[in-house]
C-alpha cells in the first residue's frame, strides 16, 4: 500500500477541527480562540513531538510507522472505522480487531476522561492496562512502566511478588485460581498463536504454582465485586469494582468506589492527592 499524503493530511485536519478540548479531557481555557484542537494538543495526546505531527498535516516528513498512526488514532479518539481508514491513508494495513486489539473506543475514553478524581482503568481481556486515571495510577501503579508480558496483571501475579503484595493475603489463593482459569478460557477462545496462548506457555515455564493450577483444568471463575487492597502508602482498602465492557474490542472499563463514610473512602481521597502530586 502507498501513502496518500494529501488524503492523510486532510483527514487529520478535519478530525482535529471537529474535536473540542473537553471531548478529549483537556481544559478549554478562558482565552481560547482556536476552532477545534491545536496541533500541539493532538501531538501531546498522541505522545509525539508537535513538529513531527505538524509535518504530517503539511504533507511532509517521513512515512509514519504503524505505531505512530496507532498513537494518532488514539489521540484523536477515532472510532475503529476511522482508525482503519487512517491506516489505509498512511499506506498500512489496519491492525486486527478483537481480543488482541489495543485501540480504545471513543466512548470508553470519554467516560474515563470524566473520572479524573476516581480510580479507574481500561484493560484488555488479558488484564493489560491501556489507560488509567491519575487516581488509578496511585492505586495500581503506572502501567506505562510495564512492557511485554508484564503488562498483564495475570502474568505479573505469578511472576512478580510486588504485584501480590498490593492485595489482601486472604484473597491470594482465590486470585491465583481466578487468573489461571481466566487465561485458560481466553487461550481456548483465541487459539494457537494468540497472545493468551503465549502468556500461558511462558507461565508454564516460569511458575510452579501456575503449572499446578493449569493442570486442574478449572474454568468459569469470575471476579468478586469487592476488591481488598494492601496499598503500600495508605494501607488496607476495600473497594467495589464495577465494569463496563466494549463488545467490539473486549475491553473493560473498571471503576473502583468505596462505601460513603468508610475508612476506605478517606483513603481514596488521600490517593487522589497522591495522584495529583504524581502528575505535578
Amino acid at each position: 500500500m502507498v501513502i496518500d499524503r494529501a488524503g492523510l493530511a486532510a483527514f487529520l485536519r478535519r478530525r482535529r477541527a471537529s474535536l473540542q478540548p473537553e471531548d478529549v479531557g483537556l481544559p478549554r481555557g478562558r482565552r481560547r480562540r482556536a476552532q477545534g484542537l491545536r496541533r500541539e494538543e493532538v501531538a501531546a495526546l498522541s505522545h509525539m513531538s508537535t513538529d513531527y505531527y505538524a509535518r504530517i498535516e503539511r504533507e511532509r516528513g517521513p512515512h509514519p510507522s504503524p505505531a505512530m498512526i496507532a498513537s494518532i488514532a488514539q489521540g484523536l479518539h477515532l472510532s475503529l472505522e476511522e482508525r482503519d481508514h487512517l491506516f489505509r491513508l498512511a499506506g498500512h494495513q489496519p491492525p486486527p480487531r478483537g481480543g488482541d486489539g489495543e485501540h480504545v473506543s471513543p466512548g470508553l475514553l470519554r467516560i474515563l476522561d470524566r473520572l479524573a478524581d476516581t480510580p479507574a482503568e481500561i484493560v484488555t481481556e488479558l488484564g493489560e492496562t491501556l489507560r488509567q486515571t491519575p487516581v488509578g495510577v496511585a492505586l495500581n501503579g503506572d502501567a506505562r512502566e510495564r512492557t511485554g508480558p508484564a503488562r498483564s496483571l495475570g502474568y505479573r501475579w505469578f511472576t512478580d511478588p510486588a504485584t501480590r503484595a498490593r492485595y489482601a493475603p486472604d484473597d491470594h489463593a482465590f486470585l491465583s485460581r481466578l487468573y489461571a482459569s481466566g487465561l485458560r478460557e481466553i487461550a481456548a477462545l483465541r487459539g494457537p498463536g494468540s497472545r493468551a496462548v503465549g502468556y500461558a506457555e511462558a507461565l508454564l515455564a516460569e511458575s510452579e504454582e501456575f503449572r499446578a493450577l493449569w493442570a486442574t483444568q478449572e474454568v468459569g471463575l469470575r471476579p468478586r465485586e469487592l476488591k481488598r487492597f494492601a496499598h503500600p502508602q495508605v494501607g488496607a482498602l476495600e473497594l467495589h469494582c464495577q465494569s463496563l465492557v466494549d463488545p467490539d474490542q473486549g475491553h473493560r472499563l473498571l471503576v473502583y468506589t468505596a462505601v460513603p463514610g468508610s475508612e476506605s473512602q478517606e483513603k481514596l481521597r488521600l490517593l487522589g492527592v497522591l495522584g495529583a502530586q504524581a502528575l505535578g
